[in-house]
């Protein structure tokens, strides 16, 4: 655990490396900035303005995690399906929203898991000891994280999603033939690029599980109708037969294999 805290504190290095020369920039050339001594009386001099302002800002960072957590992870494709899975069950109340973001997350994890030890291992460990300079460890987590993006983006056949947003950074059209190399494409085009795909992926699975539920409710709606029960909504009659069929084909278990065999 300890291991997994200091990583996803780690990729909020980059915004506080960048907030941390804006801050040494302005301090070099304080004549449009105001009188800090006025603003921060305690601050008598530009090291202390600079170490509060990097406080300030790694605070305002760390609000970030959830979302950073969210956009480079196994998580969206996984809570899609499952939140899909209740809907297509018919209960949309259970299981409660805290059961499925948990199971979601710890499954996320699971999953992420050689990536975390590859980043701790190559970058974080290192960074932490100081035999490795920022810079570069930013760059291998980088690294890493865009090579678990483009795996999945590929296992999907999903890359023209980012041709799409390179082409947009680029401001220009890729040539046919034109190779792109993954290292070369900043996280910018990546992140979005890959949740487009774990959008769309996510949407195929869910799609595939509802179909099975789809059928028990026309069958149901069709012998009902064919002997006259109008009055009665088909939903009461078939929500325990696809509860039946959940149980009987052990359910829980095929979808979330199914999710951890999605991934590479």
């Amino acid at each position: 655990m300890k291991r997994l805290v200091a990583i996803i504190c780690f990729l909020a290095l980059p915004a506080v490396a960048s907030a941390q020369t804006a801050v040494n920039t302005a301090l070099d050339n304080p004549a449009g900035l105001p009188d800090l001594t006025q603003v921060l009386p305690v601050a008598s001099n530009p090291q202390s303005v600079s170490s509060s302002l990097q406080i300030l800002v790694l605070l305002t960072v760390l609000t970030l995690i959830p979302s950073i957590l969210i956009m480079v992870t196994a998580f969206p494709r996984i809570i899609i399906v499952l939140a899909l899975l209740r809907q297509a069950v018919g209960v949309p109340q259970l299981p409660p929203g805290q059961v499925l973001l948990t199971l979601s997350l710890f499954v996320a994890l699971l999953v992420m898991t050689p990536t975390w030890h590859k980043v701790h291992a190559e970058a974080v460990g290192p960074y932490l000891e100081n035999r490795l300079p920022q810079k570069e460890a930013m760059d291998i987590t980088s690294a890493h994280l865009k090579d678990f993006m483009y795996r999945q983006i590929e296992q999907a056949g999903n890359e023209e999603d980012v041709y799409l947003f390179l082409e947009y950074a680029r401001d220009r059209e890729i040539e046919p033939d034109e190779k792109i190399e993954v290292a070369n494409v900043p996280l910018a085009v990546m992140i979005p690029a890959f949740m487009t795909s774990e959008l769309k992926t996510a949407f195929i699975m869910g799609f595939r599980i509802y179909l099975p539920f789809l059928v028990i409710d026309m069958v149901i709606a069709t012998i009902l109708l064919s002997m006259g029960m109008l009055m009665l909504p088909p939903v009461l009659i078939s929500l325990p037969f696809k509860l039946l069929l959940f149980v009987l084909a052990d359910g829980w278990h095929l979808v979330v294999e199914t999710l951890l065999q999605s991934f590479v």
